[in-house]
């Protein structure tokens, strides 16, 4: 939720810090106070774009802060994550906005410098704002799908279609790539043989490259090589006094201690164990000096080889398998190429039949969407009467559409507030109390569904009163069940709903204005719904009313 709200030197604000509650906040005020002032601010840092005239008068800067604590935070720390930035620490989100009279503001998340357009994806996230503002997400028709979904239809049907439509996709893709501008595939059929000539040609094999090095190590040292391996060769047993005369001499040593010493026997087999050891050693010395041989032609060509290997990494690498997945997948691209005509009729009777199964799933997925929309308007036209719309119209009409990633239909919300009008699409609807009270209504049924912690309605009981003030009162403090509710408003019969209640009211001091806001609890309460109630000639009555109006709706 938003849990505080700060703002400086903008228009009538010189500086206010608003802490909001959970469930409904009702926020009240003359006209004029400076309660759209609140909500521009909080567009904002929401993303939206920044007038330097909102600046207050004299000042050079203005700035708007959000506090947002969220119970779930993994889609915005997704954002973040995307954008490179931290996740929120125990779910605590801050965005700064900043605005100046001359240069470029900035925008902050979590202290870190961000893009406007991050802070409009993060705003579509965190807040609804129903009024005369952006973020009217009941107006989008993939809102309108997505509840309509939420209320009836399955994964299945939705997978079912998802896997249709990759197919088709890549069905499509494919062809695309084969019917290219003539020139730019026969350059890219040049540049095709070139690789798969050049590769085939390198002969490349996996390993190959490292046996190469052993032996071009090798033979780039022979002579070294050579020379340790005969002085090792002289010291073992090819000169006087070697290794395998002096083993010699200690087992005829201990032959004459065999009688006479009982560990005797034992020093003899290790001495022989000793001998035998060095005669193999030997062997395999005398065995590798053989294999040896100084050959420049040899050395010559491994270097050549070498080379191919080190300019094919270079080229298609950076390992030899890449370059051999390069070669697989040019041979393929070539001859898909080359024997493109059979390959595009191929493609193109696989497409027929996609399309023919994504429509059968996109039929599957309607039939569900058609029932749950049925269900749902039934629904929702149950609650539009109990927001002041007792003659109402309400229908969801499923369209035929081209197909798309969410199914082949256009989901179209439409309404006919009064009796006697033609029902219209939502859209077309010019009323944004209207629209408010409508997505009021869908907001109480899918509470559970929608992620969304934060909406604002901006005098959606425009033009109704009494009992429905109280009707629209009770549904905002139901939604504010399970998620945050911010309502600005003028009747007091939604205002005592409220689990929070803020006045926005405006001063003169020194002959400039001031706005201020300031929570309500117990007599202050009273006397700001009496005030709403129009009583200052009947002060008393109007007071007493007040009392009886927050009692009923369990504030008093």
């Amino acid at each position: 939720m938003l849990t505080e709200l700060t703002v400086n030197n903008l228009a009538l604000v010189e500086k206010v810090s608003i802490r909001f509650g959970p469930g409904l906040n009702a926020i009240t005020g003359e006209t004029g106070a400076g309660k759209s002032v609140l909500m521009g601010a909080l567009n904002l840092i929401l993303g939206a774009r920044a007038d330097r005239k909102a600046l207050r008068t004299g000042e050079d800067k203005g700035s708007v802060r959000g506090v947002f604590s969220l119970q779930h935070p993994d889609k915005i720390n997704h954002i973040l994550e995307e954008a490179g930035l931290e996740p929120c620490e125990d779910g605590l989100l801050i965005i700064f906005r900043e605005l100046k009279a001359e240069g470029n503001g900035r925008q902050t998340v979590n202290d870190a410098a961000v893009t406007l357009a991050l802070l409009k994806k993060l705003g579509d996230e965190l807040v609804d704002m129903h009024g005369p503002y952006d973020h009217q997400s009941l107006l989008d028709p993939d809102t309108q799908r997505t509840f309509v979904d939420a209320s009836g239809t399955t994964p299945a049907a939705h997978q079912a279609y998802a896997g249709a439509w990759t197919a088709l996709r890549e069905t499509r893709r494919r062809q695309q790539e084969l019917q290219g501008d003539a020139d730019a595939l026969e350059q890219q059929l040049d540049l095709l043989r070139y690789r798969v000539q050049e590769l085939e040609q390198a002969a490349l094999e996996p390993g190959e490259e490292e046996t190469l090095r052993e032996e071009h190590t090798l033979i780039g040292n022979a002579q070294n090589i050579i020379e340790g391996l005969s002085g090792s060769l002289l010291a073992l047993d090819e000169t006087e006094g070697n290794a395998f005369d002096a083993l010699a001499a200690a087992r005829r040593a201990l032959e004459t201690l065999r009688d006479i010493h009982p560990d005797a026997a034992v020093w003899l087999e290790e001495v022989e164990g000793m001998q035998t050891q060095l005669r193999e050693l030997a062997a395999s010395l005398r065995l590798a000096g053989d294999r040896i041989e100084a050959d420049p032609g040899r050395l010559t060509w491994l270097d050549d080889r070498l080379s191919v290997y080190s300019r094919m990494r270079k080229k298609y690498g950076p390992t030899v398998e890449d370059a051999l997945e390069t070669l697989a997948e040019s041979q393929q691209r070539l001859k898909d190429l080359e024997d493109r005509e059979g390959l595009l009729a191929e493609l193109a009777a696989r497409e027929a039949k996609q399309l023919q199964d994504l429509q059968t799933a996109g039929k599957a997925l309607r039939k569900e969407r058609q029932a749950a929309a049925k269900d749902l308007e039934a629904k929702i036209l149950n609650q539009l009467r109990d927001l002041g719309f007792p003659d109402a119209r309400f229908e969801i009409a499923v369209l035929d559409a081209e197909p798309a990633p969410s199914g082949i239909d256009l989901i179209d919300y439409q309404f006919a507030p009064n009796p006697g009008e033609a029902i219209r699409s939502l859209r077309d609807i010019a009323s944004s109390g209207e629209i408010s009270r409508v997505m009021l209504a869908i907001k109480t049924l899918l509470a559970d569904y929608d992620q969304i912690p934060v909406m604002v309605f901006d005098e959606i009981d425009a033009n109704v009163g009494g009992e429905m003030g109280h009707a629209i009162g009770r549904k905002m403090a139901e939604v504010g069940d399970t998620r945050q509710v911010l309502s600005i408003t003028h009747l007091p019969q939604v205002a005592v709903h409220g689990h929070q209640h803020l006045a926005v009211r405006k001063e003169v001091v020194d002959g400039r204005t001031f706005t201020r806001v300031t929570p309500l609890t117990g007599e202050d309460r009273v006397d700001e719904i009496a005030r709403m109630l129009g009583g200052k000639q009947h002060a008393s009555l109007s007071a007493d009313h007040a009392r009886e109006l927050l009692a009923n709706a369990g504030k008093g």
